[in-house]
């Protein structure tokens, strides 16, 4: 079949169009299939997020149903790069990868390769990859990811070199495609698509596109499909998932959402990612202090300390105001874990402005943080702004941020230790098969004696050794 009959004879309606193209890609891949005398193979490597990672799953799931066989091996026939574009050496990262599957091409004249995701969002990277990467077959982005299914298909007919199917902006959500899962314990399931904040120094909003919520339905039907498969734990997701209801018809909140899934009988545990300081409401605290299967742990990122910065940075919140919700997040949840994001050396960022963010950890005691050089990013208001703080600087700041933060990290872990807690076991430990490792509702690590038939179970462990930033465990009765 031609390109030109294969798009005139598919539905209009989604998702039954990429359901027909699945149909007609399985015909394709079947007689690859008899002439090669084996399976093909698939590799799809995620940079980034975990929205990155669910995608991921997405696309995974539409190659297996076509007849695709997972491998970890990039010398694959398919293989796919889900990029992250948050950092410029993440495009760097996908350029050195790019050369490597050329050499393959170069050997397997019927491999395919495609990238999407949020790099490529950014015309310039389209422009690059047109001049210097002519071997890539399938190019498309964050939008049309739904269309995964109908540009792949495409691609195996094509005979005419690159395809790109890149739009500006959707906001358009399908529902119920095909997905295969990483863990069949847990999962990630999105509530909402883009960004409206804009910080400063942040490109997602360029390329992930204005905000736009799941209906609460939808997402709630979900996770009952996911719990009904044996899942007992899933992580919410979204740019911002505190102004979930964006573009909903009737007025729905994160903390209405929370209490809705927390009703879904089998589930065990609720956690998100990630939550904005400006939205946070004590109608959500009161959600999550409430609802029993909430983990008592908040992702808040500070990413400065200092009102200043975080004015240049248009994070719309003040010192203090960050500092009245950890109280209010203490006061209400006394156990609740608080994890965080910091930059360090941001534009203008003096020495003055420094100390805040150490006295904003030292207030806080986090359990933990993520910490940050900043990384001037091209097409972000950021990476034009005066001030840029000297490297010599921006390490000297660095190194202290981190030692305050992995001090107080390891004061908030080892006050449990002794303590007897949930673990939901994952995995047996990759450097001792005769432990099994696990994670706390607070999201840390424990390894402690078991077996393969333990994971995807909740079970009380005993925190005998703090090691630093995880536990030796021994199973409670």
């Amino acid at each position: 079949m031609s390109i030109t009959d294969l798009l005139n004879n598919a539905p209009d309606q989604e998702p039954e169009r990429q359901y027909y193209f699945i149909e007609e890609a399985k015909k394709i891949v079947a007689k690859k299939e008899q002439e090669k005398g084996r399976k093909l193979t698939c590799c799809v490597t995620t940079f980034g997020c975990q929205m990155n990672a669910r995608d991921s799953e997405k696309l995974l799931g539409i190659l297996k149903q076509i007849g695709y066989v997972e491998t970890e091996d990039e010398n694959a026939d398919f293989v796919i790069y889900n990029t992250c574009t948050v950092r410029e050496n993440a495009n760097n990262k996908v350029y050195g990868h790019l050369g490597i599957l050329h050499g393959y091409k170069k050997k397997n004249r019927d491999m395919m390769i495609g990238l999407c995701g949020c790099m490529m969002q950014e015309p310039t990277v389209i422009e690059h990859l047109k001049a210097n990467y002519k071997f890539v077959d399938l190019i498309f982005g964050t939008h049309n990811l739904y269309k995964f299914a109908e540009l792949f298909t495409t691609a195996l007919l094509n005979k005419k070199g690159m395809i790109i199917d890149i739009w500006k902006d959707t906001d358009k959500i399908v529902e119920n495609l095909p997905i295969s899962r990483k863990y069949p314990f847990k999962s990630g399931v999105n509530i909402s698509f883009g960004c409206n904040n804009f910080c400063s120094y942040c490109i997602v909003p360029y390329v992930r596109g204005r905000e736009r919520s799941r209906k609460p339905e939808d997402i709630v039907e979900e996770i009952k499909g996911l719990v009904a498969d044996g899942v007992v734990e899933v992580m919410l997701l979204g740019q911002n998932v505190n102004s979930y209801g964006v573009g909903l018809e009737e007025k729905v909140t994160f903390a209405d959402l929370l209490r809705m899934v927390n009703d879904i009988e089998g589930l065990k545990r609720i956690r998100f990612m990630t939550p904005h300081p400006k939205d946070l409401s004590d109608e959500l605290i009161e959600a999550m202090a409430t609802c029993d299967k909430v983990c008592h742990h908040m992702h808040l990122p500070l990413q400065s300390g200092s009102t200043e910065i975080l004015k240049k940075m248009n994070r719309r919140y003040t010192k203090e105001h960050y500092l009245g919700l950890v109280e209010k997040l203490r006061a209400r949840i006394p156990d609740v874990a608080i994890t965080t994001d910091i930059i360090v050396g941001f534009p203008g960022e003096t020495e003055e402005d420094f100390l805040d963010t150490m006295d904003v950890v030292d207030k806080v005691h986090y359990d933990s943080a993520f910490t940050f050089i900043y990384s001037k990013r091209t097409g972000t208001p950021a990476a034009a702004m005066e001030n840029q703080v000297p490297e010599d600087v921006v390490k000297d700041r660095f190194d202290r941020l981190l030692a305050l933060v992995q001090k107080h990290g390891h004061d908030k872990v080892q006050s449990l230790e002794g303590t007897v807690q949930e673990v939901l076991v994952e995995e047996v430990n990759e450097q001792d098969a005769s432990l099994v490792s696990g994670k706390l509702a607070n999201n840390v690590t424990v390894h402690f004696p078991g077996d393969e038939s333990m994971i995807g179970k909740i079970v009380n462990v005993r925190l005998n050794c703090c090691k630093g930033f995880y536990f030796i465990g021994e199973i409670s009765e």
